[in-house]
């Protein structure tokens, strides 16, 4: 397997050459760049400083890297991503990128939300702007910490130790409402029985941002990322308890949870289908304090992932990414974001077949109606080549690898 190679002064370094991180420093302060090596004649990356010098890809040069290299970002119309750019998500520099939400990071007290009636002859007529909901922050910092792309070289890789850390990485540089995505994100740490006390000591110490009250400010919220392991009825309402953090559980209202049942019900129900590698459900919370140390549940969004934490829209598109897996394949899975359908969007993207991905569609009897209309437009908009999967027959053949495909992975998860 080839690492991502870089040009730096002359010089080519492997992304797992110790001395990388010296010839980064000499070219950190300058207007030197160093160059990714995913294809002929290189792509200008940019440096960013955290624990450790990092390479990162430079804006709006996703689509000039290889299909198979970490900086490789698809066309925005692929995904939901697309929609947002530009106006909820804003890249000011390579290092500086702002989102817009849809919702509050605090509560203030008193404060109304203000009610016009509407004006036959208005003074001017304001369009609405694109905010970010919850989910799209959630496929958002999915998207840039790399889990929703997959290399052969990942699997059994993913422990909850990768998932917090690329997680807390991709929120590096974010800002939002005036503060930093970083200081206002919690993902759990992997959980040990030997370490409970210190582990606790840790998140009681992440999650005192709750704990300090402003004035006019009612409470403030957090960001909480994490697998949902289980749902019970108390006299307070309902119990979250969340993977790796057992002794802290949430709470949530019982008339919120039954909404949450409604909207989420196919995704609660996905991990007891008849499949052998149970897929997760993955939670993103806003989260307050209650009371001291009492964490309440203000909003949240769900996500289905594979046993692997690879995303899913349903079950229907389990076994072809189990079926990519098993062969040894290269593919990204496009996130929905905050469009209103994911049927327009390839389910997956195939990266092994050259330079360029390969889009593959699902198309299954359970869907309703208008989102089956919507993939066979999208299906039949790409020509008589289109690869397609009715799931009420057989999985066709698999596109085969066009040549050796170049599986870069970042040097954290060789490291996992």
């Amino acid at each position: 397997m080839d690492i991502a190679r870089y040009f730096i002064r002359g010089r080519t370094f492997m992304a797992s050459n110790p001395g990388l991180q010296d010839a980064l420093a000499r070219v950190y302060d300058s207007s030197e760049r160093p160059r990714c090596m995913c294809v002929p004649g290189g792509v200008e990356m940019y440096v960013a400083r955290h624990a450790e010098y990092v390479i990162k890809r430079m804006p709006d040069t996703g689509r000039l890297h290889h299909a198979t290299c970490p900086s490789f970002e698809p066309e925005p119309g692929t995904s939901g991503l697309g929609e947002l750019l530009g106006e909820a998500i804003v890249e000011h520099a390579p290092e500086q990128v702002e989102i817009r939400t849809a919702f509050p990071l605090a509560r203030v007290s008193g404060r109304a939300i203000p009610h016009q009636e509407a004006a036959e002859d208005p003074a001017s007529v304001t369009a609405p702007r694109k905010r970010m909901s919850l989910r799209a922050v959630l496929h958002f910092l999915y998207d840039r910490a790399g889990f929703n792309r997959w290399y052969p070289a990942m699997a059994g890789r993913r422990s909850q130790a990768v998932i917090r850390r690329f997680l807390m990485s991709a929120a590096q540089g974010v800002t939002l409402k005036g503060g930093t995505l970083e200081e206002r994100l919690f993902v759990p740490e992997q959980f040990r029985a030997a370490e409970a006390e210190e582990i606790g000591e840790r998140r009681r110490r992440r999650l005192a941002l709750l704990l300090s009250p402003e004035a006019d400010v009612q409470f403030k919220m957090a960001i909480l990322i994490g697998q949902l392991n289980g749902v019970e009825s108390t006299a307070y309402g309902r119990r979250l308890t969340v993977k790796h953090m057992p002794d802290a559980p949430l709470y949530v209202d019982n008339k919120a949870w039954e909404r949450v049942e409604r909207a989420y019900g196919a995704i609660l129900q996905a991990v007891d289908a008849d499949v052998e590698h149970k897929p997760r459900v993955l939670m993103a919370a806003l989260i307050y304090a209650k009371r001291e140390h009492i964490y309440q549940v203000d909003s949240l969004s769900l996500m289905l992932v594979t046993d692997q934490w690879i995303p899913l829209d349903g079950l229907h598109e389990l076994p072809l990414i189990e079926a990519l897996q098993r062969e040894g394949r290269s593919f990204l899975k496009p996130l929905k974001f905050d469009a209103k359908s994911a049927a327009p969007f390839p389910n997956v993207l195939l990266l092994d077949v050259g330079p360029a991905p390969l889009p593959l569609h699902v198309d299954s009897p359970f869907l309703a109606a208008k989102e089956r209309a919507l993939k066979e437009k999208a299906v039949s908009g790409l020509g008589q080549g289109a690869w397609v999967w009715r799931t009420d027959a057989a999985l066709p053949d698999l596109p085969p690898i066009s040549a050796q495909p170049v599986q870069r992975v970042r040097p954290q998860f060789e490291q996992a």
